[in-house]
């Protein structure tokens, strides 16, 4: 008869420095008896061979075999994923951070001139300009086909509207949501580990009970 309940929620994904994972590296542990649970979260789950940074695919049977082998006695309760990638991190596959920004500027550039382009092109395509013309000449009776104040109060609206919509430009923000670019970047995340995991049951890949 089970005498005590572990509780086990893994996310589906995680990063590991070290080469020697423990249980309680895979997510939260919770067990009434917490002797048991102390025990439980400094067993060896994985030791890792490889030599540079490598995704490794595991099915929550591992960790609960490993468990009933340890105490038969705890019923084991999953509220987690019960699949999971482990992306082990080698120390020397780290860049330089000056890498990171220079990389981060570029990325920065390549998003400035590729939405810059959008906008205008847009703009054009929709005769935007001309629009603009024709409101103003609605509104003041006269004609400036080379710009308007209409057209600087569109370029600041614009801005100002990127600004808040995105919510991304300061560490105080304006509201506590997710902004659009955390949201896309999330699933993002979510899609990959899902591929992940069906390439590597299909392959047989995935490390499962031995």
């Amino acid at each position: 008869m089970k005498e005590n309940t572990l509780y086990i929620k893994i996310d589906q994904s995680m990063d590991i420095l070290n080469k020697k994972i423990f249980v309680r590296d895979l997510g939260t542990l919770y067990c009434a008896d917490k002797k048991i649970e102390d025990e439980i979260k400094d067993t060896l789950f994985y030791t890792v061979d490889a030599k540079e940074s490598k995704k490794y695919i595991f099915s929550i049977m591992k960790v609960v075999e490993l468990v009933e082998k340890r105490y038969p006695q705890v019923l084991i309760v999953n509220l987690g994923e019960k699949d999971f990638v482990i992306n082990y991190i080698a120390p020397s596959s780290k860049p330089p951070q000056m890498l990171e920004w220079v990389k981060a500027f570029f990325v920065g550039l390549i998003a400035f001139f590729g939405s810059a382009f959008s906008i205008m092109t847009f703009n054009t395509d929709v005769s935007v300009a001309e629009v603009f013309n024709k409101l103003y000449l609605l509104v003041t009776g006269e004609s400036r086909p080379n710009g308007t104040v209409v057209e600087l109060g569109y370029c600041i609206g614009l801005g100002i509207g990127i600004t808040v919509f995105f919510n991304h430009f300061s560490r105080k923000k304006i509201q506590m949501d997710p902004t659009p670019i955390q949201i896309q970047m999330r699933s993002y995340e979510s899609d990959i580990n899902d591929a992940l995991i069906k390439d590597a049951e299909r392959e047989g890949k995935s490390i499962d009970i031995s």
